[in-house]
């Protein structure tokens, strides 16, 4: 099942896309975060609309985002970082969250440095608290892809990674979420980010330093995990920052994340310059 959050003739609905871009929508009045935070099947209607006709939105907004970082091996070395013994956590403003097609924006007093991480999403659809990581999939409602944006100016100069991955739209999220019983292994997913058609990711989930049941366990045993929660689950080798010279975004840039069996995200980014 693909799900999606979508404008269409003045109204947000959400809905189901099939494999021949169809959406059938569903009668639920409070949004993806309200299905999962429930529990329940949203009642299908029989309005259908396809999907070109429609305005995508980042599915829903998370309350709680939990970034991984240097969960790749090759992406730690191409960094010069060591690799972590234990996850490396950070966290992103629900404020960041954007959509496909939607800007990434940042002003050129803040930062000039801005990279790209495309990720997979595991989105928490059951309460965990305290879970080992046996039990830790079946508290997964679905996943979705994510572009971890990061300010390195800011990541290099400050001791806490607040501003450099917290900044508004540094994390685009979509477009659709796939329900976990339609990824048969979340762990063997190619992720492929593009720069403007130019490929410069090019992972497999399978190359993730701590795995999804892990990182879910992990993160249960200190903070609890309420459906609607993400964790980004770290980005592979291939970041602006590591390319010779380093690449970073720059106005009019269009980075697109795609991860097989979810679709693609793709996001323009844009510049405000000094006294804008």
């Amino acid at each position: 099942m693909k799900l999606l959050n979508f404008r269409y003739k003045g109204r947000t609905c959400i809905g189901e896309v099939n494999d021949a871009g169809e959406i059938t929508q569903f009668a639920l009045q409070d949004g993806l975060i309200g299905y999962m935070r429930r529990g329940i099947t949203p009642q299908k209607t029989s309005e259908r609309v396809n999907l070109s006709d429609v305005t995508l939105l980042a599915p829903y907004v998370p309350g709680k985002i939990i970034g991984v970082g240097r969960n790749y091996a090759d992406h730690a070395k191409e960094l010069k970082n060591e690799l972590p013994t234990t996850p490396l956590l950070f966290a992103k403003f629900p404020s960041s969250v954007i959509g496909t097609g939607e800007a990434i924006i940042w002003r050129s007093a803040h930062t000039t440095q801005v990279d790209y991480e495309g990720e997979l999403a595991v989105i928490i659809g059951k309460r965990a608290s305290h879970v080992s990581e046996e039990d830790a999939l079946k508290h997964v409602f679905g996943y979705t892809i994510a572009n971890d944006v990061s300010a390195r100016d800011l990541q290099d100069s400050e001791s806490q990674w607040v501003r450099a991955k917290g900044l508004d739209t540094f994390c685009p999220i979509g477009p659709v979420i796939v329900s976990a019983s339609a990824i048969e292994d979340p762990h063997k997913l190619n992720i492929v980010t593009k720069l403007n058609d130019k490929e410069m990711q090019n992972g497999n989930t399978s190359d993730m330093i701590f795995n999804i049941p892990y990182l879910i366990s992990y993160c249960s045993q200190s903070f609890v995990l309420e459906p609607g929660d993400m964790i980004l689950t770290g980005t592979p080798s291939g970041v602006g920052k590591a390319q010779k010279p380093p690449r970073f975004l720059k106005d009019g840039d269009v980075v697109t994340v795609s991860i097989e069996g979810i679709g693609e995200i793709s996001n323009p980014c844009k510049v405000i310059e000094d006294g804008a």
